[in-house]
């Protein structure tokens, strides 16, 4: 199945709250993309991005909300 391209460009890119200041493994994501949750490596800020529906980033942070 294939689905229109999302220009990613211009989106605002904001750094996991649980990311250190070490460059550990940090991911990004882009808030203004209305039903879908763009990811990136901020290691990588120009590599690719994985583009996550809305519902599913949700359900995941939930499971992880759950976890010590």
């Amino acid at each position: 199945m294939r689905h229109a391209a999302v220009d990613l460009s211009c989106a605002h890119w904001r750094r996991s709250s649980y990311s250190n200041s070490n460059g550990g493994e940090c991911v990004e994501i882009a808030d203004d993309f209305p039903g879908l949750v763009p990811v990136r490596d901020s290691k990588n800020p120009h590599g690719p991005a994985l583009l996550i529906p809305a519902v599913a980033w949700t359900a995941f942070v939930d499971s992880l909300k759950g976890r010590s």
